[in-house]
């Protein structure tokens, strides 16, 4: 497996070290187009499958996050490489994997590289198999919901997800069950912390232990075993990536 990429940056002479530091020092990055302009870069996304796209911040027609903008939803990976330190909060809050700054440095180069392999490795893995989850501790746990007249107590196994509602909680389960808790999605986070429970969104929790396929996107989804899709956010597909082999 090479990681396909594309080259956006207007200056010519900048494209030509970044290629050749690629190739000589990344060899797992197989460059498949170049850009010069968001434009141009954009035709090259639609029509190519890419795994990370190497991008400049200030370009003819607009700028990166003009870009991203148009993309919409993504399945690549991105890495800035800029003269610029002003755009690094921006570019994490675009969900960039990575930020260089001119001069490349070879190491961070690499650093970066190695970054976006391991996640698209894991993405890889789980795209073509159902992976069993690390070894999880209290796999056989318990929790218990409040109700007016006592509590319930629920299986961690029998739980698929959690969805916050305001200051409630719905959570599935197993056989078409829900049960709507008012408690908030962070205290069920804290109370499954450890047993194989991960945040994947700012409204899911996911017991992975249920989780059977990873659909690629700028965060992606997770196919449960009941056929439930639930989103990934951007921020949290790395978390959950570190859940499998």
């Amino acid at each position: 497996m090479k990681l396909q990429s594309i080259l956006v940056e207007d200056e010519e002479t900048s494209r030509e070290i970044l290629k050749t530091y690629l190739h000589k020092y990344c060899p797992n990055v197989e460059v498949v187009g170049e850009a010069s302009n968001i434009n141009d870069a954009l035709e090259l996304i639609r029509k190519t499958a890419l795994d990370v796209v190497f991008l400049d911040v200030e370009m003819p027609y607009g700028n990166a996050f003009d870009l991203l903008d148009k993309v919409g939803d993504r399945s690549f990976e991105t890495i800035f490489v800029t003269a610029y330190n002003d755009y690094a909060i921006e570019a994490l809050n675009a969900h960039a994997s990575y930020y260089l700054m001119k001069p490349i440095a070879i190491d961070d180069l690499i650093k970066a590289v190695d970054y976006v392999w391991d996640i698209k490795q894991k993405e890889e893995a789980l795209q073509h198999q159902v992976l069993v989850p690390k070894t999880i501790k209290n796999i056989d746990g318990k929790i218990t919901i409040p109700q007016q007249d006592g509590f319930e107590v629920i299986q961690n196994a029998d739980i698929l997800y959690c969805k916050a509602d305001d200051n409630y909680t719905e959570i599935y389960l197993l056989n078409n069950k829900r049960k709507v808790v008012s408690k908030t999605l962070k205290y069920f986070e804290e109370a499954l912390n450890g047993v194989g429970f991960a945040r994947v969104h700012k409204s899911y929790l996911v017991n992975v232990n249920h989780v059977v396929k990873y659909i690629k996107g700028k965060g992606g989804s997770v196919i449960l075993s009941n056929g439930s899709e639930v989103m990934v956010s951007a921020s949290k597909k790395a978390e959950l990536l570190a859940y499998f082999k």
